[in-house]
């Protein structure tokens, strides 16, 4: 007679429920743990959090400001303040994710990111879970945001299918973002050396982009850079939604292109992370 607690041997093969459940189940329950941990990690994080809510306040009141009255920045007669708070916000996030690498390496350097992939998470569930916990962080600062500016009277358009909208699109960018910095950590071991391989991506996907100036007043190369570039369409997005300025009829399209490249990234860094403890 087995002792009292002891498993039987029929219960010694068996798996705990989230890890013997199909693979969009286990992909949903790695999902949800990693980003309960990021989550957990902002809980205690608030300086962080006010402290780069500075910079999208400063391009916005101070740079905005200084040029609201350039009327070949903006859209009629719309103030500049307006046109540039949508690339703000997606600027600043980006500055989120573009730097969520960095964290990957320091895991690696501790012994974390070791035992985390020793577990039987799917890889993806750990990407998808840390992109998750840049979009809180992103989230976070884009509500703070939103709410100083409704505070000073910049007039967005105010609705609510609009602010959802831009949220859900703001997030897909961010994780696009934050995918792309795993797959660089991946390659980069040093954090020295992946800071600036950040700025040298970060920078010019943002000044190559319609968030501080529309495309028509682009010359005709950086114009055709611009197109390509992810970050103009999340812009475009979220300067419809929430300004109302914007080609219409487009806003699917600037959804589509977002997702495709956060797909395109999640797959490769999935793809990439087991590298980054080589």
């Amino acid at each position: 007679m087995p002792a009292p607690g002891a498993a039987s041997p029929a219960a010694w093969g068996r798996r705990p429920g989230a890890l013997s459940a199909g693979p969009l189940r286990r992909l949903a329950a790695g999902t949800g743990a990693m980003a309960l941990a990021e989550m957990r990690k902002l809980r205690h994080d608030h300086l962080d959090l006010l402290t780069r809510s500075v910079q999208p306040l400063l391009w916005l009141f101070l740079f905005g400001t200084a040029l609201r009255h350039n009327r070949s920045l903006t859209v009629g007669k719309l103030d500049y303040r307006v046109y540039l708070a949508p690339g703000v916000m997606a600027q600043a996030a980006m500055f989120i994710a573009i730097f969520y690498g960095l964290a990957v390496i320091w895991e690696r350097d501790v012994g974390q990111l070791q035992r985390l992939l020793a577990t039987p998470l799917p890889r993806a569930a750990i990407v998808l879970g840390k992109s998750v916990g840049a979009c809180v962080r992103a989230l976070a600062q884009a509500l703070l945001l939103l709410s100083v500016l409704a505070i000073t009277g910049i007039a967005l358009r105010w609705s609510l299918l609009g602010l959802v909208g831009a949220l859900a699109m703001l997030m897909l960018g961010t994780g696009a973002f934050a995918c792309m910095s795993m797959l660089i950590a991946a390659a980069v071991k040093e954090r020295e050396r992946f800071m600036g391989i950040g700025q040298l991506v970060m920078m010019p996907l943002f000044f190559a982009s319609s968030a501080l100036y529309p495309l028509a007043i682009m010359p005709g190369w950086l114009r055709a850079i611009a197109r390509v570039n992810p970050l103009t369409y999340e812009v475009q997005g979220l300067r419809q939604m929430l300004v109302g300025v914007g080609v219409s009829g487009v806003l699917w399209l600037d959804f589509l292109v977002v997702a495709g490249f956060f797909a395109a990234m999640l797959a490769a860094a999935t793809r990439a992370y087991p590298k980054a403890i080589q």
